[in-house]
Order: C-alpha cells, then structure tokens, then sequence
C-alpha cells in the first residue's frame, strides 16, 4: 500500500513563493504611481465672454477696420479669436480660462468631469476692461494676496480666480510654421524696454509720456499656432548684425518700427552713450534720414524715408507746377540703400485716394502725366519699378532683403482726417469687428516678390496687427491732446511693432 504524499511546504519553496508575491505587488504599486503622475493634464478650450456696457457694444458695432496703411477698400479676413486655458489652476465656475486670446476656430469641449460645456462667445471689441489685480501682482497665484483674488478681472468676467503663471512654452519645430496664424498672448514679462531705458522714441510714438495711464496694450506676446519665435535677444540680435548695417525704407509706420528696433537694441548696451545718431540728429517726424551707430558692435541702424519707394516728383500741368509721383522712377534716395546687409521696405500707407489726389493727374511715366489712373494699377507699376532696381543693385549673396506688408489701422466714425477715433480701445479686437477680405495690396506685393529674382522675404503683419486696436496712440499721439484729433494708424511704443521686430529677428536666426 502506498504512502500518502505530504502537502506541506519545504522552507526553501515558501521563500521563493513569498519573494514572487511581494515582487508583483511592488512592481504594480510603482506602475500605479508612475502613470498617475505621469498622465498628461486635458487642454480644454472654451470660449470666454467679454461684458461690455451696452453704449460700447454700440460703438464696437459700428465701429470699422480700415487701413488706411492699405488703402482705400482694402480689408483683413482673420480666423476668429477665442480663448484657451494653459494650466489647470485658472478656474471660474468650474471651467478653465485664461488671459490667452486665440483666433483658432472652437469648438465645444467636454469638462473635466465628461459633462459638456455651452460655448460662450468672446465679444472684446473697445470694451474697457479692467486688469488692475494683474498689473499690480502680475500673473504668478503666489504673488495675488488672498483677498485680492476676488478683483482679477479676467476678459471682463469676476470671480474667484487663480492666475495662472504663464511658463515657458515647449520650444516646436519651425520648419513649415505659419508666422501669420496665432494668438495673442497676455505676458506679464512684456515690455521690451521702457519710455525711461528708451530715449528715441519721438513724441508721435510716445503714449506714456504724452499721459496714456494703462500699459495692458505692451504685454500682449504673439504667439504662432504651430511654432514659438524666439523672444527678442538684443545681445544676440547686436551679434547677428556686427559691422553690418540694418536698414528701414518706407513710410512713418516704418520709422515706427525701426525706432521700435532701436529700443529693443539698446537692452543690449551697457552704456548707452556709445551709441549715437552720426549727424547728430534728434528724431522728428519732421526729419527722413537718419544713421544711428552702435560703438561696441560697429553696426548702424539706419532708416530713409520713402512714402512710395518711388520719385515724388512736379511737372506743369496747364498753368502750374504740381506734385506728381513718378512711378517708373525709383525714389531718388535710393543710392543710400546700397550697400545695406538687411533692407527692410515698406509701402502702402500713402496709396489712398487723399494722398495720391485720387489719381488724377498725379501719376507720372517719363513725360506722360496720366489724366486719372487706378490707385491698384499705379501700385503695381510702383512695385514693379521697386523690384526692377532691387534685382538689378543688390547683390542677395550679401543683403538679405524683407518687404514688411501692410499695417492695419482702426477709425471708428470717419477717417484719420474727419473725425476717426480710437479712444476707448483698451483690449484687441474680437473677429466679429473685423472686415473680410484679404489687402488687394498684399497680394500685389506678393506677386510682384514671386517674379523676382533677388529673394525676398515677405513680413507679413497684416492679420496679427487688425486685432490689435488697442496699441494705437489714439489721443496720446501728442502733448497737447484733443479728441478731435486722434492716431489710429500708428502705434504706442513699445508696442505692437516689437512684434514685428521678433519675426525680423526669428527669420535673421532662422537663416
């Protein structure tokens, strides 16, 4: 008769056994903890009401786009902006919200719960908002006192907020990146520079020291969709253009931007007295030309005037001599221009009807004046003129050359002069305010870039600009103010053309 098996267990299988056991309950315990810290947080995106009083929901509405700097009937089809939550500590009502505008299409988005959210439309237009709590404590929860919270007002709603700080963005790819689509961005690390760190900005340009209280309109940051730009470096920007000269041409929006520039440098100077105007100039508007050197990097930062980029020129028309543009001839400035290692160009704010006498009997090829011509045909014989000298003086192995697009302007109630205004503008423009249509200019110009043989690089800041109502000096353009006379064309600095100065900068790294 057989012996019946034991089933007890030897010391030296319970040791193994209970080695197994505790080793899959350790493994499953730091899987557990890895992915739920790990777990990537929802992007939800809603969109974001802007309360405004029901007078300025009337102004919005009948407040115009206009571009002036385009011309007459030309007009910006933009996306439409909405808002987009960037962390998850910014709650109101149990949504996420932010102080990022967007102009990329939303739709509804499920809530962290899984229930869905109605969409609420975001309307900024000229409302007045206040962002009082944030200009004091910045966007950073540690830096809000406990019973300030309640009085951030964000996007025209009030609630129990916490701000999120904005942190660095993952740097993406930018091969292939739209510079034109994207949002813009509240950044409390915005401005640039300061009236006081900045002595070239002339009095045009010069919103604070002519009595413009709010700085809101200097902190909004462009952001690409599909790519971040690089934020201006003025040590690395010096470095790029050592012994080099960078050269503006074109109308007062460019002289904007290149006093924009200017500032922008200057942070990268210790001292400031080793730059200088060479012929010791003070800008005005008055004044065209002007050479600024930077010492320590041998570089000049020059602009020239040229409304058309063409010749203004008078021929005796009957009795009189008057003023013609003669657009088969270059500007007669343009022996300056040579020689330059970056040119930056622009044209448009003078083709209106105003200022070109509507055409008649003011464009001029060799001694034929023309009786009457269309402001878009002279255009393009102006721009063909440009490009023919272009292709013909400058040599592209040495001179990078951009051709910055039209600059958007903001009238409501007539034009800049009968009677336009922009006063209350105090935050960018919602889509519902903006025209369609895309600048027949802007497409001019793009035309006339393709067919060339020199390479040149469009700066295209029409559609990031038409939202930016706010940044214009409005009544702030001068010391002595009146509302009668209001700036809706140009912009306070800093400002708006910082931002074209990035892209400048982001395509002279990107080479």
């Amino acid at each position: 008769m057989e012996r019946q098996r034991s089933f007890s267990l030897k010391p030296t299988r319970l040791l193994v056994f209970s080695f197994t056991m505790f080793s899959s309950i350790l493994f499953l315990s730091t899987f557990t903890t890895w992915l739920t810290n790990f777990t990537p947080s929802v992007h939800q995106q809603i969109h974001l009401h802007f309360n405004t009083s029901s007078s300025t929901s009337t102004t919005n509405t009948s407040s115009s786009y206009s571009s002036s700097s385009v011309g007459d009937g030309d007009s910006v089809a933009l996306p439409p902006l909405f808002v987009h939550s960037l962390t998850e500590n910014f709650t109101l009502s149990g949504e996420k919200i932010s102080t990022l505008i967007d102009n990329r299409l939303s739709r509804t988005r499920e809530s962290f719960s899984g229930s869905k959210s109605e969409p609420v439309r975001h309307h900024v237009g000229a409302s007045n908002v206040n962002f009082t709590a944030m200009r004091e404590y910045g966007t950073s929860p540690e830096r809000v006192p406990g019973n300030e919270q309640k009085k951030i007002v964000t996007g025209g709603l009030v609630g129990n907020t916490q701000v999120p700080f904005l942190k660095k963005i993952e740097q993406k790819g930018f091969e292939g990146c739209d510079l034109t689509k994207g949002y813009w961005v509240f950044d409390e690390s915005y401005a640039l520079y300061s009236k006081d760190s900045c002595p070239f900005i002339d009095e045009g340009f010069d919103c604070v020291g002519n009595g413009r209280l709010d700085r809101d309109y200097s902190k909004w940051r462009w952001q690409p969709k599909d790519c971040d730009i690089p934020r201006f470096n003025a040590t690395k920007m010096l470095e790029l253009i050592r012994g080099k000269r960078l050269v503006f041409v074109g109308d007062s929006i460019n002289r904007n931007q290149w006093e924009s520039m200017l500032c922008m440098l200057l942070g990268g100077i210790k001292d400031p007295s080793r730059v200088y105007e060479t012929h010791g100039r003070k800008i005005t508007k008055e004044k065209g030309n002007y050479s600024f050197r930077f010492l320590d990097y041998q570089c000049t930062v020059e602009y020239y005037v040229s409304h058309f980029l063409v010749h203004e020129s008078k021929a005796r028309i009957g009795q009189k001599r008057r003023p013609t543009l003669r657009i088969d001839a270059i500007d007669h400035g343009s022996s300056r221009w040579k020689g330059a290692d970056v040119l930056v160009f622009n044209t448009a704010h003078w083709w209106s009807h105003y200022k070109t006498k509507a055409g008649i009997y003011y464009y001029q090829e060799g001694s034929v004046v023309h009786p009457q011509l269309n402001v878009s045909t002279a255009f393009r014989k102006a721009l063909t003129t440009w490009s023919s000298w272009v292709d013909r003086h400058i040599n592209h192995r040495k001179t990078r050359v951009f051709f910055r697009s039209s600059a958007p302007s903001h009238f409501s109630g007539g034009d800049w002069n009968s009677g336009g205004h922009c006063t209350e503008a105090t935050l960018p423009l919602n889509e519902t305010l903006l025209s369609t249509g895309y600048p027949e200019k802007n497409i001019i110009v793009e035309q006339i870039i393709e067919e060339m043989k020199t390479p040149v690089t469009l700066l295209n800041v029409t559609s990031l600009s038409a939202y930016r109502i706010d940044g214009h000096p409005s009544v702030y353009g001068r010391k002595r103010r009146s509302s009668r006379i209001q700036d809706c064309s140009h912009w306070c600095l800093p400002g708006v053309p910082d931002t074209w100065n990035e892209l400048l900068y982001f395509h002279l790294q990107s080479r």
